[in-house]
């Protein structure tokens, strides 16, 4: 049986699982999982996942969630993957675990949180606290400066490798959620940091081509959200007048 990979393309975790899949020529079916619409709340997906969060995998009999724990089993489980993407050498694997560990104590709280209460939750009908977002954006600029100046100081991928890892296709999706803010949100957040841009293009570059292939979902996201944005703007302004 082949593996089985429950995701929702707008999630960041769920991206880098299929994308890994995808480079390195695991035989998978993917599972489409839509959050929006509340099916990681089904009794059949609480029967993979009973924390309702995606991706999940099945592999005949495992079934497993978290999607750093799923590259690491991924990784290990399938012979005709690149040792360059969860090197043997223990050193090595510690430093991968270091940025996967900061990525979900940092860099996600930011991306994800802010993408969520500034511009998910008010397109589909949930409350966002104004608070929140600038929490979330804090967090986000902060860690976007941890990636510029300390994950990437020594060029080239994380950890100082020629070539990437598992913590590089994690956390080169999580940056990419951030396109679907508004332009001038996107630049005004993302331009300052030179060495961030480049790494994403070297991610894109060396998973391609299906690194876009999966964020094509995303990018089609991306001009229906920055629409509806600017439809939502104009009905602001047409209030704050009457």
């Amino acid at each position: 049986m082949a593996l089985k990979v429950y995701a929702d393309r707008m999630s960041e975790p769920s991206r880098a699982v299929l994308i890994f899949c995808k480079i390195n020529g695991i035989d998978f079916e993917e599972i489409q999982v839509d959050v929006l619409k509340g099916q990681q709340f089904t009794p059949e997906y609480k029967a993979i996942n009973p924390m309702h969060q995606i991706p999940a995998i099945v592999d005949g009999q495992l079934k497993l969630f978290e999607s750093h724990a799923i590259l690491i089993y991924l990784s290990c489980a399938f012979p005709g993957v690149a040792r360059h993407w969860y090197p043997s050498d223990p050193s090595k694997r510690a430093k991968i675990h270091s940025v996967l560990d900061w990525h979900h104590s940092y860099l996600r709280r930011g991306a994800a949180g802010l993408i969520f209460n500034s511009i998910l939750a008010p397109l589909h009908g949930f409350r966002a606290y104004p608070q929140v977002i600038i929490q979330a954006e804090e967090i986000l600029l902060r860690s976007l400066s941890k990636l510029e100046n300390v994950w990437l100081k020594d060029g080239g991928f994380l950890i100082g490798s020629s070539k990437p890892s598992i913590a590089d296709i994690s956390l080169a999706c999580e940056v990419m959620q951030l396109e679907v803010l508004s332009e001038k949100d996107y630049h005004r957040i993302l331009d300052p940091y030179k060495r961030v841009k480049k790494w994403i293009d070297d991610v894109r570059s060396v998973t391609a081509p299906h690194f876009d292939e999966v964020h094509e979902y995303l990018y089609e996201s991306q001009k229906v959200y920055r629409e509806k944005m600017v439809i939502q703007s104009g009905k602001n302004k047409t209030r704050s007048k009457i």
